[in-house]
């Protein structure tokens, strides 16, 4: 879906046609990404962990909050597993807690033995555990362009939870490829991702 053009050359919308333009993006690309198979999202998925890995070494050190994968989204538990069963000091795999719609999200500790009930959006979350603030956030996201912004589920929860992170953890999105766009048209309260990771490779957010 890239035409070669950057941030500053794209028209601007009114916020009516930003509404409707990011609205079909999500539902287009959430569909290709269903599309994959089984065998293409997990192998994508391995990439995402081997390029984070690889060029973030510092999360084997970290409290970091991760996504229970829905919807074909990358899985990232396999490389959660490993900095846990490996014991790095300081590392503390999390996951969001919903407190209620229009607030920031909480994050509560995960192991693979943790108890898991749905949040009211039909996700795995933990029972029960410490709630602890992340160092670093891996936002799964259903769209991303190179100046660093995503579009999520519609909900707002992780722009509002970087915002009111004080301090700010290191902000990495977790995608394919398959949704990468010229720009979704950020809005005001839209918070840029410090780097963006897919099976392709590292991306920061000024397109390098």
């Amino acid at each position: 879906m890239s035409t070669g053009l950057t941030q500053e050359m794209m028209p601007v919308m009114s916020a009516e046609a930003r509404i409707i333009y990011r609205s079909a993006l999500r539902k287009q690309l959430i569909e290709r990404r269903l599309a994959l198979s089984a065998a293409d999202c997990a192998f994508f998925s391995a990439s995402v962990c081997k390029h984070l890995q690889h060029s973030f070494p510092q999360l084997a050190a970290l409290r970091v909050a991760f996504c229970w994968p829905v919807k074909n989204e990358p899985d990232l538990r396999p490389l959660i597993r490993f900095w846990l069963a490996t014991g790095a000091a300081g590392f503390t795999a999390l996951l969001p807690l919903i407190n209620e719609p229009g607030a920031a999200l909480g994050f509560r500790t995960w192991t693979p033995a943790s108890r898991m009930i749905e949040d009211r959006y039909g996700i795995p979350t933990p029972a029960e555990g410490e709630l602890l603030l992340p160092q670093a956030l891996l936002i799964p996201v259903n769209a991303f362009d190179a100046a660093g912004y995503r579009v999520g589920y519609g909900g707002g929860f992780f722009d509002r939870t970087l915002a009111a992170l004080n301090p700010a953890p290191l902000s990495i999105g977790v995608g394919f490829e398959l949704s990468r766009v010229d720009s979704i048209h950020p809005e005001a309260h839209d918070v840029g991702l410090d780097a963006m990771v897919t099976e392709a490779g590292v991306f920061r957010n000024d397109g390098s």
